[in-house]
C-alpha cells in the first residue's frame, strides 16, 4: 500500500501557486515615482512564501507520513465544505447574467437552508445580500454586476 504524505501535497500546492504569484508580479511595476509600486509587496509577499513553502515540503518529507484521507472531514463536515463550494461555483456562473441581488441571495441560500428552515434561509440570505449591496454600490461605488433592473 502506498502511502501518500498530505504535508507535501500541500507544500507542492503552495509552491505553486506562489511561484505563479511571484511570476506575475513581475507584469507590475517594483517602484513608481512616488515609492512602492504595486508588484513589491506581491513579489515580496510570494518570494517569502516560496521560501516556506521548500521548507514545509523538506520538513514534511522528514516527518511521520499521514495521508489525506486521514485528514480531511467526514459527514457534516465534508457536506459543510461542499455545500460551500457548490454555493461559490453557482455564485460564479450566474452572477453575470442574473446580477449580485439574485446570485448572492442564491449563494447564501444553499449555504443556509440545511441549518434554518427555507424561508428563514431564504430571508437571511435576502437580507446579508442587500445590506452588502447597499454598502458596496451605492455607499462605496464599487461596480458590482447588475441585471436589467439594476440590482
Amino acid at each position: 500500500m502506498i502511502r501518500q504524505n498530505a504535508g507535501i501535497w500541500a507544500g507542492i500546492v503552495l509552491l505553486l501557486f506562489s511561484v505563479f504569484v511571484f511570476w506575475q508580479s513581475f507584469s507590475l511595476h517594483y517602484r513608481t515615482a512616488f515609492g512602492p509600486g504595486p508588484g513589491m509587496f506581491p513579489r515580496w509577499l510570494s518570494g517569502i512564501l516560496i521560501v516556506l513553502s521548500l521548507v514545509y515540503i523538506w520538513q514534511s518529507a522528514r516527518k511521520e507520513i499521514f495521508r489525506l484521507s486521514e485528514i480531511l472531514p467526514k459527514g457534516e463536515g465534508l457536506i459543510n465544505i461542499l455545500s460551500v463550494l457548490l454555493s461559490v461555483f453557482v455564485f460564479m456562473v450566474i452572477v453575470n447574467r442574473t446580477g449580485f441581488m439574485i446570485a448572492g441571495t442564491a449563494m447564501l441560500f444553499i449555504v443556509l437552508f440545511r441549518h434554518f428552515k427555507w424561508y428563514a434561509a431564504l430571508i437571511i440570505a435576502f437580507v446579508v445580500t442587500l445590506i452588502l449591496f447597499l454598502i458596496f454600490k451605492p455607499l462605496l461605488g464599487v461596480p458590482i454586476p447588475v441585471n436589467q433592473f439594476g440590482w
